[in-house]
């Protein structure tokens, strides 16, 4: 018997407030005298067990019937038979069929686990699933081994397009997650064969690079990706190191640039069910913004987080030991920092990076064009004797500049997809950050630089790692499955690439915090503090 201890995580923030209907699900079938008085075929018998059961259709793959014939000749009174349900969900949510997967002999319906995954383009998480009771079991995370070919999207896309690129970039990401799966089943005891069910949640290309599938059209006009969702597959198909059967599934995505990772943050909040107006922003190496309530839904996305992430400023690292993630400046230019792991400073990650803004910003060390306003270059943060490396680390006027464009582009798209809907800010009754950037991202300094809107607090929400989350909810309720692809269907989405309006408002974005001050009513109220010296 596998022996493991269920651990309370950070990341399971949501209650399993839906039916549990698993992506797959064990049944005990009394074998001891079937067949006895008939020449039926034993797979045939199983198979007529199993409809009766289940009031609906069940198929024995080829693979697995001569492990039908093994468990009833070697005198087991009981098997245990793993099954999956079919595509053809109906609208209640149940299965119109189902596949079996797996023979075991004994019970073992006390025993069933997944995967919920989460492929970011940075990193890679993946969560391992009781799918009897819904409770993650433990976790474990790595960086997308694709990472030497780029940190961004668009460099592995032009990998993609060389002679074997895409073969290694798919093997990449696939020896990512077999490894982190390794990790697992060797932490609570399991073999990979153990392993049911799997569910993913990643962007558009991501999703491309681990099926194998051509991403070039994704970037490039009509912008239309090979596949939206691909339904459901064996985990064989792509060599993940599990039940050879064990269906698959990723979240699906809409159009090239809104990602099952994204659908997975609307599922995660409820902001399809709410009747007042939301709004989701997840910032990572891209941005994708979604607005809406119960009655309608649009989305939109574009190019947004390297500099965010560390990848473009200077100094910038990602989050990791010794990555700077806090800074407070005061009134005399004195510097307060804390790193990740309190381990000494090697860098500034993203988090850091946004309060370094807002607090130059506040004390009037840049103006609102982001300038310095003493004619300076850079800024220190870290003096050479604290720092890891001996170095000093700093932010430079370039670094700021790059800053800027990133916070005018998520700025000038908030403000199409606000506009193209007749919405107004006011409007917004509750904003979620989603993804593990919004996660750790300074709420009050993204505010005053304008990142985030100037919302009531305690209506801004952070969801965590909700792609991962969606992932599991989706492996543990075939509901949750169909509710998703609903949601798929139902938003409307703006493209950037060719609005008129984007470079309008991008160009009235990159002020601190915006153009137009009566946007950011706190933020003013902090300037006047500050510059009465209170």
């Amino acid at each position: 018997m596998n022996n493991y201890r269920p651990v309370i995580l950070a990341e399971q923030t949501v209650l399993n407030d839906f039916e549990l209907d698993p992506l797959t699900r064990k049944i005990s079938i009394d074998i001891s005298r079937r067949g006895e008085q008939s020449n039926k075929g034993m797979v045939d018998s199983l198979r007529q067990t199993l409809h009766q059961r289940l009031g609906v259709p069940v198929s024995i793959p080829v693979p697995l019937m001569n492990d039908v014939l093994k468990f009833g000749r070697d005198g087991n009174e009981a098997i245990t038979v793993t099954l999956t349900a079919s595509h053809d969900i109906n609208e209640e949510g149940k299965a119109g069929s189902y596949q079996l997967i797996n023979l075991e002999p004994g019970d073992h319906t006390d025993f069933n686990v997944g995967l919920a995954i989460d492929i970011g383009t940075t990193t890679v998480v993946v969560y391992l699933v009781n799918m009897i009771n819904g409770d993650i079991i433990g976790k474990a995370s790595d960086y997308n081994g694709q990472i030497k070919f780029g940190d961004d999207i668009l460099s592995r896309i032009m990998v993609a397009r060389e002679e074997k690129g895409l073969k290694e970039l798919q093997a990449l990401i696939v020896n990512t997650l077999n490894e982190l799966i390794q990790n697992l089943c060797t932490q609570f005891s399991l073999k990979p064969h153990d392993i049911n069910g799997v569910c993913i949640g990643a962007n558009t290309t991501m999703v491309h690079l681990l099926l194998g599938l051509d991403p070039g059209s994704i970037c490039r006009e009509p912008y239309k990706p090979v596949v939206n969702n691909a339904e459901v597959f064996c985990a064989k198909d792509i060599g993940l190191d599990v039940n050879p059967l064990a269906p698959t599934y990723c979240l699906p995505s809409i159009g090239s640039y809104i990602g099952g990772d994204v659908l997975a943050g609307i599922l995660v909040s409820g902001m399809h069910k709410q009747e007042e107006t939301s709004l989701l922003v997840d910032i990572g190496t891209n941005g994708e913004f979604i607005l809406g309530n119960h009655e309608w839904l649009v989305a939109c996305a574009g190019a947004a987080g390297p500099a965010l992430e560390g990848g473009v400023t200077e100094c910038g690292i990602r989050a990791e030991q010794g990555a700077v993630d806090h800074v407070e400046i005061d009134s005399e230019h004195s510097v307060r920092y804390t790193t990740i792991d309190n381990a000494p400073a090697r860098g500034i990650c993203g988090s850091g990076l946004i309060d370094i803004l807002a607090e130059l910003f506040l004390n009037g060390i840049i103006d609102r064009a982001a300038r310095f306003t003493d004619g300076r270059e850079r800024f220190i943060i870290v003096p050479a004797h604290e720092s890891a490396e001996g170095r000093e680390i700093f932010i430079s006027q370039k670094d700021i500049s790059s800053l800027m464009r990133t916070k005018g582009a998520v700025n000038a798209a908030l403000e199409v997809l606000i506009e193209s809907v007749g919405c107004r800010w006011e409007e917004i009754v509750k904003f979620y950050a989603a993804g593990a950037f919004g996660q750790y991202l300074p709420i009050e300094s993204a505010i005053t630089i304008g990142l985030y809107p100037d919302l009531p607090r305690e209506h801004m929400m952070r969801l965590g790692n909700s792609s991962g989350e969606g992932a599991r909810q989706v492996l543990l309720s075939n509901e949750k499955r169909r509710e998703i692809e609903q949601i798929a269907n139902k938003i409307t989405y703006f493209e950037m690439n060719a609005n008129n309006m984007f470079m309008d408002k991008y160009c009235g974005s990159r002020f601190l915090p915006h153009t137009n001050m009566d946007l950011f009513p706190s933020v003013k109220e902090k300037l006047a503090v500050r510059q009465s010296g209170f």
